[in-house]
């Protein structure tokens, strides 16, 4: 038996607890607007009993017989009937066809009463010792009555079905989000789980090694430095899901008020990574803005970070001999930032993989899977957008845009360089030439 989908539980009691509060609200209204009708109803008949009482008393005596219903007729369509009761309580029927009166306490009051199976509702007033009592039959108000109700359920039933599963559909739409966020805590604790576990294990291992029988002082050594590499890949996990966590925690797309000049941050970041790309062989150019003409509103030290990350990436990837081209472009209001390396590229089923947490295009030893997420999660923040693809050398393309801030009077942030930048491709300093072999 399949188990419900837990969105599709929780949809429903939402889609439950609106239909209820719904129908609740739909019954009292249901009261209110049936009690008003009746009480309007039956204050009609009290006013057609008093406009009959008062000809009646007004007309000359014996002048008239009053007309009642029809010769085999219904008395309920039958207009008000009059009688006359007595001082010796004997009464007489003043309309043709009146049913038999009940002995009532007659008074001014209108009152209801059951004569002959039927309801009536009965006016009466004084006149020669006795009363002079008017009636008319309630059996049309009961039926109206009836049928109000009948359409009230109708379209109550008709209300609570759409209330349910509008509210079901909403329900649905609604806890999507939650459902994914759950679903990728859920991956996201299991894959931090295992990262985390396999440092600690290689520790564990080599620890119970170098305790299992006396070694050489090279031999302690060696596993020292083996644990030593595995607590600092331990340490950089730890400080990246922290880095995370603080950006999870930010409003996305919250206004900052940095003013990030996006060439300096890229020439610094270029400058960094020159020894990185001298000594994989690698050629890295850049070919940037001038200085001032690329600022875009963010947090400095998030720019610098996704700089780096992607930069990182792509001289991991260009391969010996391989070039790295970064690019910083401003216009038409907008600021873009691409790195293209001549690397074997991103495959295009990985392409909309590759910024989730610890997915990996391939698994080369030495990255932890974080890097694109937090680049993503500075993108995010900042209001910018990604897009990856395949770069002229072959290689990956990584293009990320933001709407270009307006010039302020406050200095740019440039994450601490100074170093010049032209429009025209260039060498960074400290690079070398490709060097093939």
């Amino acid at each position: 038996m399949k188990v419900p989908d837990a969105r599709w539980i929780h949809a429903a009691k939402v889609a439950l607890a609106a239909t209820a509060i719904v129908g609740a609200i739909t019954v009292l209204l249901a009261v209110v607007v049936n009690t008003s009708i009746l009480h309007r109803l039956d204050g009609d008949i009290d006013n057609r009993l008093t406009t009959t009482l008062t000809s009646v008393t007004e007309a000359p005596p014996g002048s008239v017989v009053l007309g009642g219903s029809r010769v085999g007729g219904d008395v309920d369509d039958a207009p008000v009937f009059v009688w006359r009761v007595n001082a010796d309580r004997s009464i007489t029927a003043l309309s043709v066809g009146a049913p038999a009166l009940p002995f009532l306490a007659w008074s001014t009051e209108a009152t209801t009463a059951s004569t002959g199976g039927r309801d009536f509702r009965f006016a009466a007033v004084p006149s020669a010792g006795g009363w002079l009592v008017a009636g008319e039959s309630v059996a049309k108000v009961a039926e109206s009555g009836a049928n109000i109700l009948l359409v009230e359920l109708v379209l109550g039933a008709l209300l609570l079905a759409v209330t349910f599963t509008g509210s079901f559909i909403v329900g649905l739409r609604a806890s999507a989000p939650i459902e994914q966020i759950r679903r990728r805590q859920a991956e996201f604790t299991a894959d931090a789980s295992h990262e985390l576990r396999t440092p600690l294990s290689v520790i564990q291992a080599e620890v119970d090694l170098a305790l299992g029988r006396p070694r050489e002082p090279s031999e302690y050594e060696a596993a020292l430095q083996r644990i030593g590499s595995e607590s600092g890949r331990l340490r950089t996990i730890v400080d990246d899901l922290l880095w995370l966590a603080r950006a999870d925690g930010q409003s996305p797309g919250a206004e900052r008020d940095d003013q990030v000049d996006l060439s300096a941050v890229a020439s610094a970041a270029a400058a960094r990574f020159s020894a990185v790309a001298d000594a994989g062989s690698v050629t890295l150019t850049t070919r940037l803005s001038q200085p001032g003409t690329a600022l875009i509103r963010a947090d400095g030290e998030g720019i610098d970070r996704l700089v780096g990350v992607v930069l990182d990436n792509a001289c991991k990837y260009a391969g010996a001999g391989g070039t790295v081209d970064v690019g910083v472009v401003a216009s038409g209001g907008r600021v873009v930032l691409t790195v293209d390396d001549s690397g074997p590229g991103i495959p295009e089923e990985h392409r909309a993989l590759v910024l989730d947490r610890f997915h990996r295009a391939d698994q080369s030893p030495g990255g932890t899977g974080l890097g694109l997420a937090i680049a993503d999660a500075v993108v995010r923040a900042s209001n910018g957008t990604w897009s990856i693809g395949a770069a002229p050398q072959g290689g990956a393309r990584v293009e990320v845009t933001w709407h270009h801030a307006p010039h302020v009077s406050a200095q740019p942030v440039d994450t601490g360089t100074d170093s010049p930048n032209t429009d025209h491709e260039q060498a960074v300093p400290g690079s070398q030439p490709a060097k093939r072999g």
